[in-house]
């Protein structure tokens, strides 16, 4: 009799140590536990080591980290009726553990297809040059739909980045031409600003030395001393009528006494008009 007592008394031991550590919960830091007794709501608990009664109670647990989800490749028709693919990123966290649990079946899946819907919504009402070149507003715009409708489930969105834009081949090879068109357009406009610069400073460079007889001549040396360096070639210059005009006068006098003297007949002389440089 003693020995069946001694048995019942380890047994019920037993069971209380079983019961206890079946009430025992464990939750990490960078998590929270939703309890639910007999289906009420109990709270959120945690981080730590509590205790929950066991067999009538059940509990959640909810990751409060930061989540990162993609959003698949979504075909979107812009504005101007063109079909791209879009992929983004969402970057979201739990901030009401409770909420994500009483409010939604599964927050997780519900914000990937907000996510999936507003996506597809904003990018179609707007062009692709907008999408293209304003991606900062369009990312701002996403974020700030996505999250007014998880507010109401605990769950904060933080950003949302648009990954990818996949254009049609057609449109790539169109753009291609339109940047290339553009880059010719700035070279040609760039060329001609040089040209009309360097016109301008050798319209001037022409009239200073123009109004300095002795800077054309020095001109002139300066072009003999720089093609006098190639040896392999003949060069015709031509000197400045100033250089060689004594000369001329000297040879014209000569043939006028000459002439003079061959016919004596002859008393006046046809004066020869200086020669001027043109």
């Amino acid at each position: 009799m003693g020995t069946f007592i001694l048995v019942v008394i380890v047994a019920i031991v037993l069971i209380v140590i079983l019961l206890l550590l079946s009430a025992i919960r464990v939750v990490q830091q960078y998590e929270r536990g939703v309890i639910f007794v007999l289906g009420r709501l109990i709270g959120a608990k945690g981080p730590g080591l509590f205790l929950v009664p066991p067999f009538i109670s059940r509990m959640m647990r909810v990751d409060l980290r930061i989540v990162t989800l993609n959003v698949p490749p979504q075909e979107v028709i812009t504005r101007d009726n063109v079909t791209i693919k879009v992929t983004a990123v969402l970057y979201f966290y739990v901030v009401d553990p409770v909420a994500a649990v009483v409010n939604v079946m599964n927050f997780m899946q519900a914000t990937t297809q907000i996510g999936q819907t507003t996506l597809r919504n904003v990018m179609g009402q707007a062009e692709l040059d907008e999408l293209l070149a304003q991606r900062n507003k369009i990312n701002r715009e996403l974020q700030t739909i996505i999250d007014e409708h998880t507010e109401r489930w605990g769950v904060k969105v933080t950003a949302v980045e648009i990954k990818d834009i996949e254009l049609p081949a057609t449109m790539q090879r169109a753009m291609a031409k339109q940047a290339e068109a553009e880059r010719e357009k700035r070279a040609k406009i760039i060329h001609a600003q040089g040209e009309l610069q360097a016109s301008v400073q050798l319209a001037e460079a022409a009239a200073i030395i123009g109004s300095q007889p002795s800077a054309l001549q020095l001109r002139y040396l300066q072009t003999l001393t720089e093609i006098a360096v190639e040896k392999n070639s003949t060069i015709i210059f031509p000197l400045p009528i100033d250089l060689i005009q004594p000369m001329i006068r000297l040879m014209q006098a000569h043939t006028d006494m000459g002439a003079q003297e061959h016919n004596g007949d002859v008393h006046a002389t046809i004066p020869v008009p200086p020669i001027t440089p043109r």
